[in-house]
């Protein structure tokens, strides 16, 4: 599954690329996460908890910044294996753009699926995958917003 999007935020560009590099930010956002621990350099661990269809599991995986162009771009990738239910694995490239007063933010989304997650069907995946991208980028200019605010 890929999928391209972007939004405007209504804040100047620096202090949305300061977020992306937040981890507290970055757990708040990810739908399901209950723990995410470590530091940008060596990549962080992850706890998330997610339900796709009749099948809920808690991944346990490892999340990255890559390709870190600042102040513009960045690669984040993350996988997770869920037992018996599989595997995820995914990546968002970032790209921020001046617009206006605020900033464009645009994301390529890919995702893979394993397991008992893969036998669910395509379109099932496509559609939970393309809710989590939205849910954690709709989380995110929230925060940034919030953040702009203090």
């Amino acid at each position: 599954m890929k999928m391209v999007e972007e939004r405007v935020i209504a804040v100047p560009p620096d202090i949305v690329w300061g977020s992306i590099l937040d981890a507290e930010v970055l757990k708040a956002c990810i739908p399901g996460c209950e723990e995410l621990t470590g530091n940008l350099d060596d990549g962080f661990e992850a706890v998330v908890v997610q339900k796709v269809g009749p099948v809920k599991a808690t991944f346990r995986g490892a999340v990255f910044l890559r390709d870190i162009d600042p102040g513009k771009s960045c690669r984040l990738e993350g996988e997770g294996k869920g037992g018996a239910a599989g595997f995820a694995k995914g990546g968002a490239l970032v790209r921020l753009e001046p617009e206006g007063n605020g900033t464009k933010l645009s994301y390529e989304v890919e995702a893979k699926i394993g397991g008992k997650l893969a036998q669910l069907g395509g379109r099932l995946i496509d559609s939970f995958a393309r809710k989590l991208a939205d849910r954690f980028f709709s989380r995110f200019e929230e925060a940034v917003v919030e953040r702009a605010q203090h």
